[in-house]
């Protein structure tokens, strides 16, 4: 399943070592040097440079404007006011995207009703005994680049992100649009690296059987 209706511009994930290749140069650089002289502009050029990215984050994972908001201003004063603990062991980008989702992820556990949250569990596919899909799953993955269903799919895969349960929703927000890696998703959720993995990849059967009961029915 493919994910580039989705695939968030703000970073890219900084992969070194393990047939990566070296990293590729902070983009972000001049901005890191300007937070660290506390120049007067550098507070404005953070807000410029990353300050709708960040929303959009924090919308996904709060799914409410005020909250978002709120996060956006945390995560962009922490990220300046703590900025000599950034180490560069990934990129601004990354560090940052990490703080936002960290402050939305708390704020989404602190008003969350439990009482009314959907486990996961009612909303993956189902399987027989033999580990076999009971729905009939047919192969619509060529049809995901049909220009006609462009709108209407990131419509759909839209509405499908927001009906996960929160915490898998922020996983896989933070994974696969946001393109960070496990590791630095267990920090920043403080749950271990097989959660993390679990899930990522239970998102992504929730998604594709979502996507697969709309194409079929297109």
């Amino acid at each position: 399943m493919t994910l580039t209706l989705f695939r968030s511009r703000a970073t890219e994930p900084s992969r070194s070592g393990a047939g990566g290749g070296p990293r590729r140069p902070d983009p972000d650089v001049g901005l890191v040097e300007k937070l660290r002289r506390q120049d007067l502009d550098a507070s404005e050029q953070l807000i410029a440079t990353f300050g709708d990215r960040v929303y959009r984050l924090a919308i996904r994972i709060t799914g409410n404007e005020q909250d978002a908001e709120e996060v956006v201003q945390d995560a962009l004063w922490t990220a300046a006011r703590k900025i000599d603990t950034f180490k560069g062991e990934s990129a601004f980008g990354s560090w940052l995207y990490r703080i936002t989702a960290n402050a939305a992820y708390q704020k989404l556990r602190g008003r969350r009703d439990k009482n009314h949250e959907v486990p996961i569990e009612d909303l993956l596919p189902t399987f027989d005994e033999t580990g076999q899909h009971l729905e009939s799953v047919s192969d619509w993955s060529h049809r995901m680049e049909e220009p006609a269903l462009q709108s209407e799919l990131r419509s759909v895969l839209s509405s499908a992100i927001d009906a996960l349960p929160p915490d898998y929703r922020t996983a896989f927000l933070m994974h696969d649009v946001e393109g960070l890696s496990n590791p630095e998703i267990a920090e920043t959720l403080g749950i271990s690296l097989p959660a993390v993995k679990s899930r990522v990849h239970r998102s992504r059967l929730f998604l594709r059987q979502r996507l697969a009961r709309y194409l079929a029915a297109a």
